[in-house]
């Protein structure tokens, strides 16, 4: 799932050719697979500062050194910018935070060797060049203004336009790390109902994920400011999407929301055409000044989609984005919990059952408190930790019911261990680690870098 197949560079002939291409994502659940993406923060050993992508110890060099390891590179005007290998890629975000896009695999178990090869790879060559990586959802030390910027056309485009839209947008591109999955669905009417249940469960992933309470050094009053962040970042193209509880809701309706939110750009002969804030209803008509005569092609339309960043986005797969960034055994519990909620029929119709009666302005307030007071935040009559006791299990339940095995008989249920573990401690990986910087590290984010890297 790490990128748009089949898409070419002929103008679309209309919206229903839109439709369709996301309506091609269908398949049966046989085929299902999962998709699992994280990013990773990068320091350098001896100051802890975020390498550039030049130099000898540069993420440049870093993607240089992963080839040994098979990976096929990818360039932009002359510059290593991503590789490629067997289905999956790694990519950088516009700090330089080092992305695993997984391969399209069939459980969890496979799922959790990818990442286990891949953080292998990256820490032997990252070894070499005085590197380091940390998994949380916000850089813990380091200023805006300290972090570097990748050589990416597109990133160009958006940092001259997040400020336009939003105080926190550039945070959002140089400072946040997540981890995500991707997930199949067979019909319309299966991508709505699970589209239903990550939206409404989606604030439980942030609560039991959230891993982003420092700022600059000290904490900042959230768990998850990773989280808060995408509340001020762009209004146009975030949020909670309260038209999928809407009657009617489909690909259609999706489709219009994307046509409706502003665009970045085209890419066009190899470089990017700025048009942010512009309309893609009108450049599929033709009739964009900026590009006299020329229409929007299926490569613009599978571009534009990865610019909308709602809590759950919708391509060919459904993206689950609620997460923080984390250690190596929170990159395998998130696919785990969101494959036994949505992949067996029994749990996701218990999920459903679930959240069907939340009202929008519950699940508005579980996306607005979440943030901050992650699983006490209260919530009818209860809190969000009691909800997400009650998702665990319908997810392990899911997987139980899977019964997809490892070779020790383990079927993916024990990729849940840690989520458990957080929810009956009632203490998330953000308040573990305010507990260690207000004791232990007496106040020293530094130790964050030492004990939580890979």
């Amino acid at each position: 799932m790490s990128g748009p197949s089949n898409v070419h560079d002929d103008p679309l002939a209309g919206r229903q050719q839109l439709v369709d291409y996301i309506a091609a994502g269908e398949k049966p659940a046989a085929q299902w697979r999962i998709g699992t993406e994280h990013e990773k923060f990068g320091f350098r050993l001896d100051d802890l500062r975020p390498p550039t992508w030049d130099g000898e110890r540069g993420i440049g060099a870093l993607l240089r050194g992963l080839t040994r390891f098979g990976w096929e590179p990818i360039e932009e005007h002359g510059k290593l910018i991503a590789l490629a290998r067997e289905g999956a890629s790694v990519t950088l975000e516009p700090a330089g935070q080092l992305e695993l896009s997984g391969a399209q695999l069939e459980n969890v178990h496979e799922t959790c060797c990818e990442v286990t090869c891949h953080l292998q790879e990256v820490h032997t060559v990252a070894d070499e060049l005085g590197l380091g990586f940390l998994g949380m959802g916000f850089q813990p030390k380091w200023r805006r203004q300290d972090m570097p910027w990748m050589p990416k056309g597109r990133y160009r485009i958006m940092r001259e336009y997040m400020p336009k839209v939003g105080a926190l947008g550039l945070d959002m591109m140089t400072r946040t790390c997540t981890v995500q999955v991707n997930l199949d669905f067979s019909s319309e009417a299966d991508m709505v109902k699970k589209f239903r249940v990550a939206l409404a469960l989606q604030p439980v992933a942030t609560a039991l994920f959230a891993d982003s309470p420092f700022t600059e050094g000290q904490p900042n009053g959230f768990q998850s400011y990773r989280s808060h962040i995408w509340t001020d970042t762009d209004a146009d193209r975030t949020g909670m999407l309260d038209f999928v509880f809407e009657d009617g809701f489909g690909y259609e309706r999706y489709v219009d929301y994307l046509l409706d939110v502003p665009m970045y750009f085209s890419y066009r002969k190899g470089e990017y055409i700025d048009l942010s804030g512009k309309s893609f209803r009108k450049f599929l008509d033709g009739n964009l000044p900026e590009m006299p005569g020329a229409k929007a092609s299926l490569r613009d339309w599978a571009d534009h989609m990865t610019t909308a960043f709602p809590e759950v986005r919708l391509k060919k797969f459904l993206e689950m984005r609620g997460a923080d960034g984390g250690p190596w055994n929170r990159l395998c519990a998130l696919p785990a919990f969101w494959v036994g909620l949505l992949y067996d029929q029994t749990a996701l119709d218990a999920a459903w059952d679930l959240v069907k009666d939340f009202t929008r302005e519950q699940r508005h307030a579980l996306r607005d408190g979440v943030p901050r007071d992650a699983l006490g935040l209260k919530f009818r009559g209860g809190s969000v930790r009691d909800l997400a006791r009650e998702a665990l299990a319908i997810s392990a339940q899911g997987l139980q019911r899977r019964a997809r095995r490892n070779a020790h008989g383990a079927d993916e249920r024990i990729f849940l261990d840690i989520l458990t573990q957080i929810v009956e401690a009632n203490q998330t990986p953000a308040q573990r680690k305010l507990e260690l910087f207000h004791g232990p590290w007496r106040g020293d984010i530094d130790r964050v870098f030492s004990e939580f890297a890979y």
